[in-house]
């Protein structure tokens, strides 16, 4: 028999010797890796389609507003940035359904949770930094248009005395919802993992709710019961805006024009509603994360 010698082959496998990053590091960059992939950025060419044309269309009417404010000299712009903000809100909700499942429904489904929870950040802090993601991403759309309004009324001459107060008021309303909004999808998408169902589901929780209130609301104004139009108003993360943005100065166009008690209820209801959504997120990416 002839004597057979071992080969090392140099691969080129370095070591690495520098600073061991932490959760903090682990965190960011899983957030700021899902308001990208929010957007298709870093994903193929067709995940890119349906946010920047939802996005274009619901910015293309500031555009288009600021033109018309500029060429014929208005003092206002036709609608508040609340207001326009509800004209939009259709397209608000189809991005916030659409992109949840990308974000939460994925790493549940195909369990690749399990491999991020490999490195040392825990399902609750995943799940967090999920949501946060697609908050951002939803704060993003909302605010692109109202940016335009703002900026483009004041270089087209409005009084930046009268429009800041409203602007920032309305910047507020829509950090809270942005808030709910994506704890409402990310909730929904957490069960429904197949994205179809969890867009469906999104929708009709989102959309034909806010119809079906704003019909009661409607009905309720005519024959003058403000009561029953207020605690309607209570069961959509959209007319908890529009009343809160009415009541608050901020030009909202709310059918039940709220009081000051019901302006608390109003905000304690999204508060809530936020909390719990994002509580059970989390409750749900612990318990698949740990089998």
């Amino acid at each position: 028999m002839s004597d057979q010698t071992g080969v090392i082959h140099d691969i080129g496998y370095r070591g690495y010797d520098g600073a061991r990053e932490g959760t903090r590091v682990l965190a960011t960059s899983l957030y700021v890796t899902g308001v990208r992939h929010a957007f298709g950025l870093g994903r193929s060419g067709r995940s890119k389609v349906l946010p920047f044309i939802l996005l274009g269309l619901g910015a293309l009417p500031a555009v288009i507003m600021i033109g018309v404010v500029t060429l014929v000299g208005l003092d206002d712009l036709p609608l508040s940035y609340a207001a326009y903000l509800s004209q939009i809100q259709v397209l608000v909700t189809l991005f916030a359904a659409a992109q949840a499942p990308v974000l939460v429904s994925r790493d549940l489904r195909y369990r690749s949770i399990v491999l991020y929870l490999a490195r040392p950040l825990s399902p609750a802090m995943f799940a967090l930094m999920r949501w946060a993601s697609l908050a951002t991403a939803i704060l993003f759309f909302t605010l692109l248009p109202t940016i335009i309004l703002y900026g483009g009324g004041l270089l087209a001459g409005l009084d930046s005395g009268h429009e800041t107060p409203i602007f920032l008021r309305s910047v507020a309303l829509q950090v809270l919802l942005a808030a709910v909004l994506a704890g409402v999808t990310g909730l929904i998408s957490s069960v429904a993992l197949r994205r179809g169902f969890a867009v469906v589901a999104s929708i009709v929780v989102l959309v034909v709710v806010a119809v079906v209130v704003r019909i009661i609301q409607e009905i309720a104004d005519f024959e003058g019961i403000r009561t029953a139009g207020e605690v309607a108003g209570l069961f959509s993360p959209w007319t908890l805006h529009n009343g809160l943005a009415e009541r608050w100065n901020a030009g909202g166009t709310a059918v039940i024009e709220i009081s000051g008690a019901w302006s608390v209820a109003y905000l304690a209801t999204a508060l809530v509603v936020w909390a719990a959504c994002v509580a059970l997120l989390v409750r749900r990416f612990v318990t698949v994360g740990s089998r």
